[in-house]
């Protein structure tokens, strides 16, 4: 079974495009990142999944479950951290715990109180006492307690010193192999790359990316450092494929395109080539494309968050 699927999905806000034909298949079990800069349509496409919004046109689906018509159903198996976490500031995390298990039904406080200790959290302390990171912990921990099929994450460790943030995705890789499905909206590459197994890239609220790393890396490009033996790098000419940003007689410098990179290797053979330095396939330069290419000549997407701890909690629509 699809964890997510969605269909030609459509979200307008009257003349404002939310998103428009968004088509993700998500297997159970996936680690799937959502990656996008703010305003490109991610918060959209999470409300209409958790049933908060209705699709324009189109439709989406949790667990095989259309996510409007049945989503007090759906909310049952899913977890959610919104990206502006709102808990009320009377709550201690044990009340919360509390509040939490009896709207869902079920007990909270063993899986809790671990989830505490993982996240070095005082359960004692009051919301309106915490700092941004004790909330944000509480709300993974809220989120997270009922062992949910499915986390839905909106930007969920930028409040976490990186200590945390290593915990965290450790728990996230522990929910998948268990069988969970972690869907995890970002801005920042650096935050999915370390995670997630595939990414779709959303701008504009069209998807315009969607593959595994390795297959977005299979089409970065490769940055490269040549030390020349003999004085020969003015004379070289470089393959197709090739761009020097530097060259000397003794030196080049410049970036490779995946389609050139089989015969810059056989241009080398043979050269009197002194040392080389081949990088990484260059992954935030596929993700700049996509980000820097055109500004977006409409609004943001509507509406930042609104969302609360009864979204967290499941709570009907």
């Amino acid at each position: 079974m699809h964890a997510i699927r969605t269909e030609n999905l459509t979200r307008t806000y009257g003349s404002r495009r939310g998103i428009e034909s968004v088509d993700l298949t998500i297997p159970e079990g996936s680690l799937y990142g959502f990656l996008g800069p703010n305003g490109a349509g991610k918060t959209t496409t999470i409300r209409v999944l958790l049933g908060f919004l209705r699709p324009t046109t189109g439709r989406a689906a949790v667990f095989g479950l259309d996510a409007w018509s049945r989503s007090a159903k759906i909310k049952a198996d899913v977890g959610y951290v919104p990206g502006d976490l709102r808990l009320w500031p009377w709550l201690s995390g044990h009340s919360a715990l509390s509040l939490f298990a009896s709207i869902r039904g079920r007990d909270l406080k063993a899986h809790g109180q671990h989830l505490a200790k993982v996240f070095e959290l005082d359960l004692s302390v009051k919301v309106r006492s915490m700092s941004r990171g004790m909330r944000q912990k509480l709300g993974l921990i809220l989120a997270m307690a009922h062992k949910p099929r499915l986390l839905i994450l909106d930007e969920p460790s930028s409040a976490l010193d990186p200590l945390m943030q290593e915990r965290f995705r450790g728990l996230l890789r522990d929910s998948a192999r268990q069988g969970a499905t972690v869907f995890f909206s970002s801005h920042t590459l650096g935050e999915v790359e370390s995670l997630c197994e595939r990414v779709a890239i959303v701008k504009r609220g069209l998807i315009v990316a969607d593959d595994t790393l390795d297959g977005l890396r299979s089409l970065a490009r490769h940055e490269f450092d040549i030390r020349w033996s003999g004085g020969v790098g003015t004379r070289l000419e470089p393959p197709a494929g090739v761009r020097l940003l530097t060259r000397t007689d003794a030196q080049w410098s410049g970036i490779v395109e995946p389609s050139g990179l089989p015969a810059f290797l056989a241009f080398l053979a043979g050269k009197p080539v002194a040392d080389v330095r081949l990088g990484k396939p260059d992954l935030e330069t596929i993700f700049r494309r996509y980000y820097d290419s055109q500004e977006d000549p409409g609004a943001p997407e509507p509406g930042a968050s609104a969302t609360g701890a009864v979204a967290i909690a499941g709570g009907a629509r």
